[in-house]
């Protein structure tokens, strides 16, 4: 009796798996697909990101030595750079 429904799948997790497959379940390139996506995705912002903070530190850093060379005049009197 046992060997029979061993047999059959009913107790058998693992057998009844292969005789149901949802179409809503990933396959494995799927999956991976995905994942590449994700990967793809995270480093387009992230090389947006880095690029803005880029300029950002560049440009103060240029407007500080411009200052200091003296182009450019202090924003306020009192923050006058000297060397």
């Amino acid at each position: 009796m046992l060997q029979n429904l061993l047999q059959t799948g009913r107790i058998s997790g693992i057998m009844r798996m292969n005789e149901i497959k949802p179409s809503h379940y990933v396959t494995e390139e799927k999956c991976q697909e995905m994942i590449d996506d994700a990967i793809r995705k995270h480093n387009r912002n992230a090389g947006i990101i880095s690029m803005c903070v880029g300029w950002v530190v560049l440009s103060l850093f240029a407007e500080g030595l411009l200052r200091l060379v003296g182009v450019i005049p202090p924003l306020l009197p009192w923050l006058k750079i000297t060397l």
